[in-house]
């Protein structure tokens, strides 16, 4: 399938042309698959407080933005034009658009983020902005008018409730229709349009920032404990200056930061934990009635093992990660739980003779995982 999602190009192809470097138009990319939401689907879930929801409103130049849980009454009372309902996480939601999400697996599990689907009646869109990750753009029903704008150190509106370009003037338009893919690197201005009732599929990846990885760390480093010392200053003299920070207090605080130590493995377990966190918004659903450990031994010797949508399962080298947590694997069940991780679905007999089930099924007790009818 990504042949045909990227117009023919291989994924190598893909990558060393446009990734990172320049949009990337092709027609008829994709058929919307049968279980992708409808609007009614789409208009419950951002009633509810586990959907990452918003309803963008236009009127003239003025914007308003709604973050869910949106109230019924306001759903209800939405004008013919110039307004969009997104919903991050819809992959989360609905099997159709997990599969979707998948379908670009030729980029690494760490860099996909989720996929947002947005609803627009004519007129709708989120003003022109910019973001700092790739996105795939697949239209799915109705057209929109996609304006870009190269890279360049853009102003933003100050007064304005999104993140909106000042004076935005497009280098390039397209009009997508439905089963068009829009690809865009980052830092690419770009404003959508609906021309009729519109949906779009953005399937955004991940990029975390610097500042992000860094408290991610700091965090890590504190829980395995940080240096500490209780600062005395026995000498102390009289102050001349009641507020200012005395160079001994200085002192201290430089030698103990010079303490902070850490290392590739302490990197990597703090990369692995952020990578794999869910979204606050992320709740699992346990089985209402979980079979025993004993019958979950037996069922995984004839079943395949699927993880949930919600789940993130990373490794790098020997450690592994799920769902912010670090996870201790036996080496004879490290190539198995690196194969579920890539796949998302594999057959269970393998897990059922390295002795791993007692991992996988405190996996199914908190709903990371299922047991599934092999295909």
């Amino acid at each position: 399938m990504p042949d045909r999602l990227l117009g023919g190009l291989s994924p190598r192809e893909f990558l060393r042309r446009h990734w990172q470097k320049r949009p990337l138009l092709v027609r008829a990319a994709w058929h919307p698959a049968p279980g992708l939401p409808r609007l009614a689907q789409l208009l419950a879930l951002a009633r509810r407080s586990e959907a990452e929801s918003r309803l963008v409103l236009r009127r003239g130049s003025n914007w308003r933005v709604e973050r869910g849980p949106i109230r019924r009454a306001q759903l209800q009372r939405l004008p013919a034009r110039n307004w969009t309902l997104l919903l991050n996480g819809s992959d989360h939601h609905f099997p159709a658009a997990e599969k979707l999400l998948r379908s670009f697996d030729f980029l690494p599990r760490a860099r996909l983020d989720d996929v947002m689907v947005s609803y627009a009646a004519p007129g709708g869109g989120v003003g022109p902005h910019c973001d700092a990750y790739d996105v795939f753009l697949l239209q799915a029903r109705g057209r929109r008018i996609w304006r870009l704008q190269r890279p360049r150190r853009f102003e933003f509106e100050p007064e304005a409730p999104l993140k909106l370009i000042s004076g935005f003037t497009p280098d390039e338009e397209y009009l997508v229709e439905p089963g068009d893919l829009l690809y865009l690197p980052p830092g690419w201005g770009h404003d959508g349009i609906a021309l009729d009732r519109c949906w779009t599929y953005s399937v955004g990846c991940s990029a975390p920032s610097g500042a992000e990885l860094a408290l991610a760390l700091l965090d890590y480093l504190h829980e395995r404990g940080l240096p500490d010392a209780n600062f005395r200053d026995p000498d102390l003299r009289p102050a001349d200056r009641p507020a200012e920070i005395g160079s001994s207090l200085m002192k201290f605080a430089h030698q103990v930061s010079r303490r902070i130590h850490w290392t590739g493995a302490d990197i990597a377990h703090a990369m692995g934990r952020q990578l794999t966190t869910p979204k606050p918004q992320t709740v699992f659903a346990p089985p209402a009635q979980p079979l025993s450990a004993v019958s979950f031994r037996r069922q995984l010797r004839r079943r395949d093992v699927a993880l949930d949508a919600r789940t993130r399962l990373l490794y790098r080298g020997a450690l592994f990660f799920v769902n912010g947590e670090t996870v201790a694997v036996p080496v004879a069940m490290r190539a198995r739980l690196a194969r579920l991780a890539d796949r998302r679905q594999v057959r269970g007999a393998a897990f059922a003779r390295a002795g791993s089930a007692a991992l996988l099924y405190d996996w199914y007790r908190s709903g990371y995982l299922r047991l599934e009818r092999s295909a």
